[in-house]
């Protein structure tokens, strides 16, 4: 085995970096991707210097495979934005403060309101069908609504 690391070429540092970009493609999550890269990288600076010796090679894939994958996580990291609809997909946050009319009566605390073309669940003091609610809250499916006035 020795002998074979003695005399890598730049070929076998591209055919390793070949079939890490391939395995990638298989659905790593970008891990193989850097790694990858940083093989052919060895593999393009070994063709350039070809009498590298294989522990400078090895150290050399081990660093650029550390430095491109922190390259990425930093970046990653700097591109989380603030969405500019943080409610999207939490529709009921986005009835807080707005009326509807009672559908079915809230009765002990527990009945159905009006929300567009749909019903939902609402927990609150009693009301009588046809009433009109505003929305206060939200437990989960259920909206928190008060009589509005």
């Amino acid at each position: 085995m020795w002998a074979f690391l003695q005399h890598l070429s730049f070929w076998d540092w591209l055919a390793l970096g070949t079939v890490l970009l391939i395995l990638e493609v298989f659905g790593a999550g970008g891990y193989l991707l850097w790694i990858g890269m940083a093989a052919a990288a060895v593999g393009v600076l070994t063709f350039v210097a070809p009498d590298m010796s294989w522990e400078l090679q090895f150290l050399l894939f081990g660093l650029l495979s550390i430095a491109t994958a922190l390259y990425w996580w930093r970046r990653q990291r700097s591109a989380v934005r603030q969405s500019d609809e943080p409610n999207l997909n939490l529709r009921g946050q986005e009835l807080i403060g707005k009326t509807f009319v009672v559908h079915e009566s809230i009765v002990d605390g527990r009945g159905k309101i009006k929300v567009a073309d749909g019903v939902w669940m609402a927990r609150g003091p009693d009301a009588v069908t046809g009433s009109r609610v505003r929305v206060i809250g939200q437990q989960g499916a259920i909206l928190l609504v008060e009589p509005a006035e």
